[in-house]
């Protein structure tokens, strides 16, 4: 184990990821314990939290990539902040192991410490899924994904062999739930937006495919808004494969299976893998000295405070994906919070303010109730779905409600104004679906340029010599 930096000896506040609950709980406890003469230290792989609701629409031109991530240098200015990964977290000795993205792990002490891990992409066995699909869980991938199929359009334009051109015409996204149909929706609208600027391909070339393994898609609207989807989404051309499963990928060429029954499905080819099939607590918790529930989350109290057989565990605190937080309004069949960004922004606060009720005597410790107030989904420009306290909606409403609500619930005021910049100037002037080339490979032009050119001479003899 290395030596440890150069950090701060104060009391420390070790905040494990620096996702929703970790930039909430930091913005709200930084300048608070300052004045105590303390220090809350985050600890994050990424310089930003990222706003996962707004992927899809980052895939889709929608929203500008830097805006839907919030800077935690620009935001946290009072933190210590730490650019690594937590391994192991040893409570009993109040220790952590931290492993930095550009040094050797070091052991680093606290007082107390904020599981805010967050989740991570849940994949299943599937041959060939991690070499052929990406997923939509980061903001890389959503700037990815735009430029793919951007590009897949524009290559599709000069391709004579029908076969190379219906599959890289071909998307398909993997999963029914909101993600999934928020992804597909959005980024359908894209690309119609981008053949609708050639004249070499045309609309009912492209085609788009949603592989859900269950009989319904998006469980968090009810079924017959469920339904209603499902036929907006084949008015539009979206191939809607309910029962189906993918079994296996091999160079592009997609394997379904038709469930229940596991009968073989269709087969087809596709350049375009999207994988939003369900997230799962971050795996890390698993290598501290919590209690971990069946879902492999962090067990907790309605006060936030992680919680064993014998009772609340001193200075241990858990919130948002990675926490089993008892929901007393009704949640999972388990009884716990649903995972999303509603119940992870409300407990992020309220840890906040219990843990400072609790270490310096300021407030009272409150347990966390919240009834659920609905859900909100966007469609592409002017179309949507939304539940909002039982009230039901559909197309331009439910557009606007989602549109409404995300923009308020956009950490910061800075980014919820970059945000709606966005969003005025592509009413304004249209979606920009101008592809950035190379991504993937960057210095190429550099390369070519800098490697030197053989001499009309050398190339003369390099001929006869053939």
């Amino acid at each position: 184990m290395a030596n440890t930096p150069e950090l701060s000896d104060r009391p420390r506040i070790l905040v494990v990821g620096g996702g929703y609950v970790g930039l909430y709980v930091a913005m709200k406890l930084q300048n608070k314990v300052k004045a105590h003469g303390g220090i809350v230290t985050v600890v994050d792989p990424l310089p930003y939290m990222t706003y996962q609701p707004f992927l899809p629409e980052v895939a889709a031109g929608q929203i500008e990539a830097r805006h839907a991530v919030v800077s935690h240098r620009t935001h946290l200015n009072n933190a210590e902040l730490i650019t690594g990964r937590v391994t192991a977290v040893d409570h009993a000795n109040r220790k952590a192991v931290i492993v930095p993205t550009d040094g050797e792990p070091f052991e680093l002490g606290y007082r107390d410490v904020v599981m805010a891990a967050g989740a991570i992409t849940k994949t299943f066995p599937i041959p060939g899924l991690a070499e052929n699909g990406i997923g939509l869980k980061t903001i890389e991938e959503a700037v990815t994904l735009r430029n793919k199929v951007l590009e897949r359009i524009e290559s599709a334009s000069m391709m004579s062999d029908p076969a190379a051109r219906r599959r890289a015409l071909t998307f398909v996204v993997v999963g029914g739930g909101f993600a999934g149909i928020e992804t597909i929706t959005e980024i359908e609208d894209m690309a119609r937006a981008a053949v609708a600027k050639t004249s070499r391909v045309e609309q009912d070339e492209v085609r788009f495919v949603m592989v859900e393994a269950m009989g319904r898609i998006m469980p968090e609207v009810t079924e017959q808004q469920a339904e209603w989807v499902v036929e907006h989404m084949r008015s539009r051309g979206i191939e809607v494969l309910l029962n189906t499963s993918l079994a296996k990928v091999e160079n592009g060429k997609l394997e379904l299976t038709n469930m229940p029954d596991k009968t073989p499905g269709e087969v087809f080819e596709a350049d375009t893998l999207i994988w939003t099939a369900g997230v799962q607590a971050n795996p890390m918790v698993r290598s501290t000295d919590f209690p971990i529930e069946q879902r492999g989350r962090v067990r907790t109290g309605t006060d936030l405070r992680i919680t064993g057989d014998d009772g609340p565990i001193e200075g241990a605190w858990a919130a948002g994906d990675v926490a089993a937080v008892p929901d007393v309004t009704g949640g999972l069949p388990d009884g716990t919070c649903v995972p999303n960004a509603q119940h992870a922004v409300r407990q992020a606060k309220l840890l906040a303010a219990n843990i400072y009720a609790t270490r310096y005597g300021v407030g009272q410790v409150r347990e966390y109730e919240h009834k659920n107030l609905g859900a909100v989904a966007g469609f592409g420009t002017g179309k949507g779905v939304a539940k909002i306290m039982g009230l039901q909606l559909k197309g331009f409403p439910a557009w606007a409600a989602h549109r409404g609500y995300h923009g308020m619930a956009m950490p910061t005021f800075e980014r919820k104004f970059r945000v709606v910049g966005d969003w005025f100037s592509n009413l304004v002037f249209k979606r920009d679906t101008t592809q950035i080339a190379d991504l993937q490979t960057p210095r190429r032009q550099f390369v070519e340029a800098a490697t030197p050119k053989p001499k009309a001479a050398d190339k003369q003899e390099a001929a006869a010599a053939k």
